[in-house]
């Protein structure tokens, strides 16, 4: 917890960058790598850690992020490692299925693992094999989907690619589909992250709950709009609040047109540990957030409150993924 404020992460990745991990014959994979280990590079001034990233990460260097040494140190409660299935520029995508898994079994209580499949990747019918095998043994709680690709790119309201995958899913109790739009890592196109797709899935699949990762930066606008008008779309600030200690005005403005478009209730907080480092100078810094009196005047905003910021910083996870959160009440955030 910070303060009494109970901490659920939704978004850690245990990343594989190492050079055995990079995909031969790709394009540009040394490229697509070194951009990710910059944004890494340029994070380090903000929390200090010097974790070397060019590696496949351990569940114990991500247990020391995320919970300290010893467990219980730092402010994170429950983190959930999320497998990043990108295989255009790495052999066992970016962040692979068993890094993940392993670091759910290292912190039982504490961790959690959603997994991840790609129709794309080999065909519909391996994903849902690869599907069943993650629910059924390594006991994942969602699923997170990358549908832009360099040529295998796919829509998430896709009938015969997309659909069969979600009703695998809800077949097998996973109530909880996660998505990474906008944000891209390479040489992808933009335009194949755009949340559009979602509108229509979102209908098909109410009693779903779809998660849009990053805001689907650079489409804000669109996100927050396609947000506000389907009750079943939460919205994770992965990717985003990490830019709040040096880039905080967009960050007010962001958040004030989040609580007043879509509301705290389904905002969710997401650290991108590890490649962002050890997530406690962020929280501390969306914890010290306050929406400028300029910007509640000229645009309407409300006040974050901290009501607001336990719901976003643990509640609303909690609620989905049914953790118990020590001295909640039974109602609920």
């Amino acid at each position: 917890m910070i303060g009494d404020v109970f901490v659920f992460d939704l978004v850690v990745h245990l990343h594989d960058m190492s050079e055995a991990n990079l995909l031969d014959g790709a394009p540009w994979s040394r490229h697509v790598r070194d951009m990710s280990l910059g944004l890494g590079e340029a994070l380090r001034p903000l929390h200090g850690d010097r974790e070397e990233f060019d590696r496949r990460l351990s569940a114990e260097t991500m247990g020391r992020m995320v919970f300290g040494d010893p467990p219980g140190t730092e402010p994170t409660d429950v983190a959930m490692a999320q497998v990043v299935p990108v295989f255009d520029w790495y052999d066992d995508w970016w962040a692979p299925v068993d890094l993940q898994a392993e670091f759910a079994r290292a912190y039982p209580g504490r961790a959690l693992f959603c997994g991840g499949v790609d129709p794309g990747f080999r065909g519909v019918d391996a994903a849902l094999e690869h599907l069943e095998w993650q629910v059924g043994e390594l006991d994942a709680v969602s699923l997170k989907f990358y549908n832009g690709h360099v040529d295998r790119s796919w829509r998430c309201d896709d009938e015969k690619l997309a659909y069969p995958i979600y009703e695998r899913a809800r077949d097998l109790g996973i109530r909880v589909l996660q998505f990474h739009k906008g944000n891209p890592f390479g040489t992808e196109n933009l335009e194949q992250l755009h949340p559009g797709d979602l509108q229509r899935a979102a209908r098909d699949f109410p009693d779903l709950t779809f998660v849009i990762h990053h805001l689907a930066m650079p489409y804000f606008d669109e996100c927050v709009n396609i947000a506000a008008r389907f009750p079943n779309i939460h919205l994770a600030l992965s990717a985003t609040v990490n830019f709040m200690p040096v880039r905080p005005r967009l960050i007010q403005r962001q958040v004030g047109e989040l609580l007043a478009a879509v509301g705290a209730d389904r905002l969710l907080w997401g650290s991108e540990a590890a490649l962002a480092g050890p997530p406690r100078p962020y929280l501390e810094a969306f914890m010290a957030l306050e929406i400028p009196d300029d910007l509640r005047e000229g645009y309407g905003y409300p006040q974050i409150t901290l009501d607001d910021k336990r719901k976003i910083l643990g509640l609303n996870a909690a609620r989905l993924f049914g953790v118990e959160v020590p001295g909640a009440s039974d109602e609920g955030p």
